[in-house]
C-alpha cells in the first residue's frame, strides 16, 4: 500500500465546511433540549 499523500485542501475551506455542519447541529440540539425540558417541567 502506498502512503497517503497530504491533501492540499485549504484550512479555510475545512473550517467553513465544519461550520456548515456544526451550526445547524447545535441549533437542533438546543431546540430539542428546550422542547424536552418543557415536557418535563410542565
Amino acid at each position: 500500500m502506498s502512503s497517503p499523500e497530504r491533501s492540499s485542501t485549504p484550512m479555510a475551506l475545512i473550517v467553513v465546511a465544519w461550520a456548515l455542519v456544526v451550526i445547524p447541529l447545535l441549533y437542533g440540539l438546543v431546540q430539542t433540549i428546550r422542547t424536552a425540558s418543557a415536557l418535563f417541567t410542565g
